[in-house]
């Protein structure tokens, strides 16, 4: 290590920490995508269930 300029073992800290940052930035964007998701899903099937109940309480 005594050969290594400091400048060096900051740049290989920086990256790293930019690589953490990245991944951590990533998951956050799955988890928001994965609730949007989830949250359309479930307007959807809301949409079902009341054209259903329409269906079932109109007179033949």
């Amino acid at each position: 290590m005594a050969g290594i300029p400091w400048w060096v073992i900051a740049m290989v800290v920086f990256i790293l920490f930019s690589g953490y940052m990245a991944l951590r930035a990533m998951k956050k964007e799955q988890e928001m995508e994965q609730k949007f998701i989830e949250q359309e899903g479930q307007k959807y099937m809301d949409r079902i269930d009341d054209a259903k109940r329409k269906k079932e309480t109109m007179p033949s």
